[in-house]
């Protein structure tokens, strides 16, 4: 009689499925957790709590000598007519800039300056680009869930607003799997970038320096493993001719452990001097994420063997 057989088959069944379901609920929760878990930093980046720690690797240009005080940009603008940061906070809020003639002229000139000087030069291929990502798409590049405060989302819809290129770029590829004799793939993209800034990073929010909306040319490299701190150094080189050929005096900086970003495991920041405050002010960051953000975003390559 295969009765009480098949009673304890239905048992193991029941059993089983009872399991799956305990499985997927702790597999959900180790998952969240994971996401919360920043990338490791390579062994070359200084260990500190603090910029003192940040180590300046080499420097271009000699800073101006003044025998009178220079205005800052905030002064320039207002004297030039070319941003106007009144209107901005009328037409929207605070930390958002209005550029007007010469002003909207300089920012277009410079966006496709860097966009013509990467893709006839550098060997990046220019992409244009959604502004408005998907939930999945900010999190594959390590925004998400950490950095939501921070972020523009829609009302209606589980959007974002942009903070970099690098989030649409990067997804080009989520769920993919490339060939390596098509590494490796660089991308540039112009696009406004649009940040909360909930946490508030800094103190100095005045003109420019920490804006909600502004304009960004960004870079992307997708590279060999083996290849990608070579790709890295690359990368900070051909930012660095941009501010040659603008001949504005610059340092790059490799940042120590509390600088880097969430998604970062090496980062160089080029920093260029700012005659009117008498400061460093970063224009640039070159980061290598090395594997985080392609485990994260399911991007992956079969190698040629």
């Amino acid at each position: 009689d295969p009765k009480k057989k098949i009673q304890e088959v239905k048992k193991i069944s029941e059993k089983a499925d009872s399991l799956k379901d305990i499985l997927k609920k702790m597999e959900e929760d180790l998952n969240k957790l994971l996401l919360l878990v920043p990338n490791i930093p390579d062994e070359s980046v200084p260990v500190g709590p603090d910029p003192e720690k940040n180590k300046i690797m080499r420097s271009w240009g000699e800073i101006p000598n003044f025998d009178f005080s220079p205005l800052t940009h905030l002064e320039l603008s207002e004297h030039l007519d070319i941003i106007d940061f009144g209107r901005a906070s009328k037409i929207t809020g605070s930390n958002f800039p209005l550029f007007k003639a010469d002003g909207a002229r300089l920012e277009r000139a410079l966006i496709n300056f860097m966009l013509d000087l990467h893709t006839k030069k550098h060997g990046y291929t220019e992409l244009l680009v959604p502004h408005i990502v998907n939930r999945q798409s900010m999190t594959g590049t390590g925004q998400l869930p950490k950095l939501e405060l921070d972020m523009y989302r829609l009302r209606d819809d589980d959007y974002f607003l942009i903070p970099t290129a690098e989030v649409p770029v990067t997804n080009i590829y989520r769920d993919e799997i490339l060939e390596e004799e098509d590494l490796p793939l660089y991308y540039t993209a112009y696009t406004p970038c649009y940040r909360r800034e909930a946490g508030s990073y800094g103190t100095e929010t005045k003109g420019l320096v920490r804006v909600h909306q502004f304009d960004k040319v960004k870079r992307v490299k997708f590279v060999n493993p083996e290849d990608s701190y070579d790709e890295l150094e690359s990368l900070v080189r051909d930012a660095e001719e941009v501010l040659q050929l603008l001949k504005i005096p610059y340092r790059v900086t490799l940042l120590s452990t509390e600088g880097l970003s969430f998604a970062a495991s090496k980062c160089y920041d080029l920093e260029a001097y700012a005659g009117g405050i008498d400061k460093w002010l970063e224009v640039s960051s070159c980061s290598n994420f090395v594997d985080f953000q392609a485990r994260r975003a399911n991007i992956r390559y079969r190698k040629k063997e």
